[in-house]
């Protein structure tokens, strides 16, 4: 009769010896599922949405706003009696607004007639690391532009949409490592209205943008655009431009010479008239001022 109490105590000592063993391996439980790796994005391939004058493979954060001003001076070879170009100016001053991790919009106008653009940029997939990752960011951009000069023949019958264009844009890029960046844009350009009746409605390019990292503050960039399709016999050239990246806090400043006056895809990919080889180039810069208007959410990659 006396073994029952011995017994009985035998039984919660044993309880009480489980009860640590049971704790620790939820503590090693933990530390397993800390220490399994992660899906993690890449991030800041490019410094900017965009390289000089073309779309990045890079998007804003949900929330944020970016002020660009891009200013462009005119021809080096006009000398010293336009003092260098200086004396003259285009520019373009826009919006862009990230609405989620991979999906933002931007809207802008343009000194160069006087034409208004916006764009809608989305990316289905992008470049990450760890389960599930993607080597690279394939992103698609659909622009419209709408041409606001006034009519060359008023007296014609003119219609609204011949202001018009559009372009739409494949981006495949990847951040190589922490210095090097490198992505390709197949564009196609449709214009309404095309000046004369032989020039093709719909230009075909190919766009090979570029990122070299040189300090922690300082990169040098490119952006080049190859038209396959619809470039015009004489007067017409491919678009270069060169620059580089300055980060000063809350702004990304981009110093850059390119042979393109426009600043949005229809302009500098239809319509540069200027040759590197004669000495018709621009220089210009890009100044971009980032607002954080709502609170930025977490995202999975």
């Amino acid at each position: 009769m006396r073994k029952k109490p011995i017994v009985i105590l035998l039984f919660f000592q044993f309880l009480a010896a489980l009860t640590p063993v049971a704790a620790q391996d939820e503590d090693l439980l933990k530390l397993v599922e800390e220490d399994k790796p992660k899906k993690e994005r890449v991030k800041y391939a490019f410094k900017s949405p965009r390289v000089i004058n073309g779309h990045s493979m890079e998007f804003l954060n949900p929330g944020t706003l970016d002020f660009r001003i891009l200013h462009r001076f005119g021809q080096l070879d006009q000398g010293y009696k336009n003092f260098f170009g200086l004396d003259q100016a285009s520019m373009r001053m826009g919006f862009d607004y990230g609405i989620l991790h991979n999906l933002m919009a931007g809207l802008g106008r343009s000194t160069y007639k006087k034409e208004l653009d916006a764009f809608l940029k989305y990316a289905p997939v992008r470049q990450s690391t760890g389960p599930g990752s993607s080597p690279v960011t394939f992103a698609l951009v659909s622009g419209i532009t709408m041409d606001g000069l006034d009519w060359a023949d008023p007296n014609r019958q003119n219609f609204f949409t011949s202001r018009l264009g559009f372009y739409f844009q494949a981006i495949i890029g990847r951040k190589f490592n922490e210095s090097f960046t490198l992505q390709l844009a197949p564009t196609m350009v449709h214009r309404n209205l095309v000046p004369l009746e032989s020039d093709p409605n719909n230009v075909y390019a190919l766009g090979v943008a570029g990122r070299l990292k040189l300090s922690q503050r300082v990169a040098f960039t490119w952006d080049y655009s190859h038209v396959f399709i619809g470039m015009p016999d004489s007067g017409y050239y491919h678009p270069l431009s060169v620059g580089f990246d300055i980060e000063t806090g809350g702004h990304v400043f981009q110093l850059h010479f390119s042979n393109a006056t426009g600043m949005n895809e229809r302009a500098f990919i239809t319509e540069t008239t200027g040759k590197w080889g004669k000495g018709e180039v621009r220089f210009g810069f890009n100044l971009s001022r980032v607002f954080q208007v709502r609170k930025n959410k977490k995202h999975k990659a």
